[in-house]
């Protein structure tokens, strides 16, 4: 398993950022574990490293509200370990071209958000962040 092979090797680098993350995540798939008394499918692992991932980035969001940088920059670090357990992200102009041509099929209107929203996010199967469809999404129904 490769989350176990990096925390290793992250303990041996003395990577104090990296070793906290994985640490963390490893501690959410145990007691995951536990709760579900199975161990975890692939996509449920990789759901838990996006909800892991989606709380750094609120922390961000937080602390640079609190002018607190130093403790930004630390969850940025933290997150940037944890992006590489997921597929690789859509740009924004591949996923504002995955929503237009959904729009296009549906003929959507203004009216129909949620049937473009769930399509795309179907399409895109994890390689996109949910926010940045709806922004996507609100621009292109306009």
């Amino acid at each position: 398993m490769t989350i176990d092979e990096d925390f290793k090797q992250a303990m041996l680098d003395k990577n104090e950022i990296a070793v906290s993350a994985i640490r963390n995540l490893k501690a959410e798939i145990k007691n995951t574990e536990i709760e579900k008394k199975r161990p975890l499918s692939e996509s449920e692992v990789q759901d838990l490293v996006k909800r892991k991932v989606k709380q750094h980035k609120d922390s961000i969001e937080s602390f640079r509200a609190g002018g607190r940088e130093d403790l930004t920059n630390r969850e940025q670090q933290q997150m940037e370990v944890l992006l590489k357990y997921l597929p690789k992200q859509m740009e924004e102009a591949e996923v504002r071209a995955l929503v237009k041509e959904v729009i296009t099929e549906l003929s959507a209107q203004a009216s129909d958000f949620g049937k473009v929203m769930k399509e795309v996010l179907a399409r895109a199967k994890g390689t996109t962040d949910g926010s940045v469809v709806s922004k996507i999404v609100k621009e292109e129904l306009k």
